[in-house]
C-alpha cells in the first residue's frame, strides 16, 4: 500500500533532517542528491521545514554562481540550548553550545580533595548556571556529562564507587533538581573519549576499535561494528583491574593498585620517568604527561629512549590483552598520557603487539587527548538533543 501524503512527507522531512544532523548545512541539489527526492519535492520540504523554525539558511556554497540555488540549509542553531561537563577527581570543565554544536561559553573550576560533598555541589551547580547565563542561554535543553566509574545499565546512573568522590554521584542529581526542564545523562568518560575519536578523532575510518585511556588513570572503551558496549554491568573496559605482571601484589574489588592501573597509570608513569631521570617539560598538564611529551621532544637521548621503551613494555602487556579477547584490529592510545606519546609511543607499542600477538592490529594515537572526553559529552548532548526536537517533524 502507498504512504499517505502526510506519511510521505513526515518520511522525507525526517530524512533531510537526519542528513542535515550528519553532514552539517547543505544546498537544495545536494539534499536532492542524497536523498534522491525531485526537486520540487525538495523545494517543498525545505520550505516547510523552515516554516516549521526547524531549518534555516546558514550561508552560501563557494561556487562561482551565486543564487537561491548556493544557499545552504542547516538546523536552526539557536532552537536549544546545551551543556556538557567533564567531572574528574580534581574538577569540572564545561562547554556550553548551541543545537549543532557551535561553543558559545567555556569554564572549568577547581575542586580540592577536602571540599565537602555539599560544597563541592554546589560550586559545580553554579558554574553551570553561571556559565549557561554567560551564554545567553536562558534555559538549557539537555545537559551531558562525563566521568570515571561505572553506569549502571538499567538506570543511567553513576554507580556508588568507595574510590571515587562522593559529589560526583550527588552532582548529576543536583543539577536535574536545579535544571528540571533539561535532560541530564551521564556516561563513562573513557566511553565518550571513544565516540569522540570515532567522530572527529583518530578512529573517523573505524567501526571497530579500542580506546585504552592513559590519564590519571586506566580504562578503555570497545566500539563494535559502530556501537559502544557497556558489557552487562556497565564494567566493560575496567582495565585498571586486569592482572598483570610486573606489578606487587592483585587488584581487589574495590582497588585496582597491583592490576594494570600500577603500571600505566599516571602516577606510576612519572614515578618511572624520575626512575629514568626524565625532567617533566613546563606546563599546565598532569606530571606524567609531561614527561612523556619531554621525552617524546629528544628521540636521540639515550634516557629518554629507554623511559618510553619501558613505557611501551607497560602498555603493551594491557593491549596484548584487548586483542587477544577482542581482535579489534585498531587501537587508540588515549588521555593525557597517549596524546602526549604520539606516534612514537604508539609505534613502540605496535613493535611489541606484533612479537605477541599473531593478530593484526593498528595502534595510533589519540587526535584529541584528555579534551576527547569534554568533546563526546557535547557530541552525545548534541545528538540526544537533535533527536528529541527533530525525530518526526509535525504535519
Amino acid at each position: 500500500m502507498a504512504a499517505s501524503p502526510s506519511t510521505a512527507r513526515a518520511i522525507n522531512d525526517r530524512l533531510a533532517l537526519r542528513l542535515l544532523q550528519q553532514e552539517g548545512p547543505l544546498t537544495a541539489g545536494q539534499l536532492k542528491e542524497l536523498t534522491g527526492l525531485s526537486r520540487p519535492t525538495v523545494a517543498d520540504l525545505v520550505e516547510r521545514l523552515t516554516a516549521a523554525g526547524m531549518v534555516e539558511v546558514a550561508g552560501e556554497a563557494r561556487a562561482q554562481r551565486r543564487g537561491p540555488n548556493a544557499k545552504l540549509y542547516g538546523l536552526v542553531a539557536g532552537r536549544a540550548h546545551l551543556a556538557a561537563l567533564d567531572v574528574r577527581t580534581e574538577g569540572v570543565a564545561l562547554v556550553v553550545s548551541d543545537l549543532v554544536g557551535g561553543v558559545l561559553a567555556e569554564a572549568s573550576l577547581p575542586i580540592a580533595d577536602d571540599t565537602g560533598t555539599g560544597p563541592a555541589v554546589e560550586q559545580a551547580v553554579t558554574l553551570v548556571e553561571r556559565t549557561a547565563k554567560e551564554a545567553g542561554a536562558d534555559r538549557l535543553h539537555t545537559v551531558g556529562i562525563g566521568a570515571p566509574g561505572l553506569i549502571d545499565p538499567a538506570t543511567g546512573e553513576l554507580r556508588d564507587s568507595t574510590s571515587l568522590p562522593e559529589w560526583h554521584r550527588r552532582l548529576v542529581a543536583a543539577l536535574q533538581e536545579r535544571l528540571p526542564e533539561a535532560r541530564v545523562s551521564v556516561e563513562n568518560e573513557t566511553n565518550l573519549a571513544a565516540l569522540a575519536e570515532q567522530r572527529d578523532g583518530s578512529a573517523r575510518d573505524r567501526d571497530t576499535f579500542v580506546l585504552l585511556w592513559l590519564g590519571h588513570g586506566t580504562g578503555a572503551a570497545v566500539i563494535l561494528d559502530g556501537a559502544l558496549r557497556r558489557g552487562a554491568s556497565g564494567g566493560t573496559g575496567e582495565i585498571g583491574f586486569l592482572p598483570v605482571p610486573g606489578t606487587r601484589g592483585l587488584p581487589s574489588a574495590t582497588d585496582c593498585a597491583g592490576g594494570f592501573h600500577s603500571l600505566a597509570g599516571a602516577a606510576a608513569v612519572a614515578a618511572l620517568a624520575e626512575e629514568c631521570g626524565v625532567v617533566p617539560e613546563p606546563g599546565s598538564e598532569p606530571e606524567a604527561a609531561r614527561s612523556v611529551r619531554a621525552a617524546v621532544s629528544r628521540p636521540g637521548s639515550a634516557t629518554h629512549a629507554r623511559f618510553l621503551d619501558t613505557l611501551a613494555d607497560r602498555v603493551a602487556v594491557g593491549v596484548a590483552s584487548v586483542v587477544a579477547l577482542l581482535d579489534p584490529g585498531c587501537v587508540v592510545l588515549g588521555g593525557e598520557i597517549g596524546q602526549a606519546g604520539g606516534e612514537a609511543l604508539a609505534s613502540r607499542v605496535h613493535d611489541r603487539l606484533t612479537v605477541m600477538s599473531p593478530l593484526p592490529v593498528e595502534v595510533r594515537p589519540s587526535a584529541l587527548g584528555g579534551g576527547a572526553v569534554l568533546r563526546g559529552a557535547l557530541l552525545t548532548a548534541r545528538d540526544h538533543a537533535q533527536d528529541e526536537l527533530f525525530g518526526v517533524p509535525g504535519h
